[in-house]
């Protein structure tokens, strides 16, 4: 069974989401922008997401490769690699377009795509947040997400390797 085409063709590339994007932001449609490794999608990630699907019209995922998940997490993580979580991202009717970003920071992607607002959970000061400023210049404006304790794709990890 091939699960992608049991989803809506929302794995985009940057070039071909850029180009969408242009088309929904002439259309008045606002974007919104969140990011992250997703690895082992739990409840605090659905609350990021859902509450970044209220933030706006569409709602953009930029997810880390394995390549910069490894980078930043260790050599043992991801855990799915990353046309994994790339499904199970886009499954989620919440989440408009996924497009993965080889990038430890997502910046060169925020700059690119140039979202109207930019969401993160709430274990970032804005201050902290890639791409806050770029959006903030820009007119947009950043939000972040209160995060729901007891749930860290790290955590449970750690919880399993128990």
């Amino acid at each position: 069974m091939n699960l992608e085409k049991k989803i809506p063709d929302k794995i985009v590339s940057t070039a071909a989401l850029t180009r969408i994007l242009q088309q929904a932001k002439a259309a008045g449609n606002s974007i919104v922008f969140t990011n992250g490794c997703f690895d082992l999608l739990h409840p605090g990630h659905i609350r990021v997401l859902a509450a970044a699907s209220g933030e706006g019209d569409v709602l953009v995922v930029g997810l880390n490769s394995d390549t910069s998940v490894q980078k930043l997490k260790g050599k043992n993580r991801p855990v799915m690699d990353q046309q994994a979580r790339a499904i199970v991202l886009a499954a989620l009717s919440m989440v408009d377009y996924v497009v993965i970003f080889e990038e430890e920071t997502p910046l060169e992607l925020i700059r690119q795509l140039a979202p109207d607002v930019l969401v993160k959970g709430g274990d970032y000061r804005e201050d902290e947040i890639v791409g806050a400023q770029f959006v903030s210049d820009r007119g947009g404006r950043t939000v972040t997400v209160p995060l729901l304790e007891g749930f860290s794709s790290t955590s449970l990890i750690g919880k399993t390797k128990k």
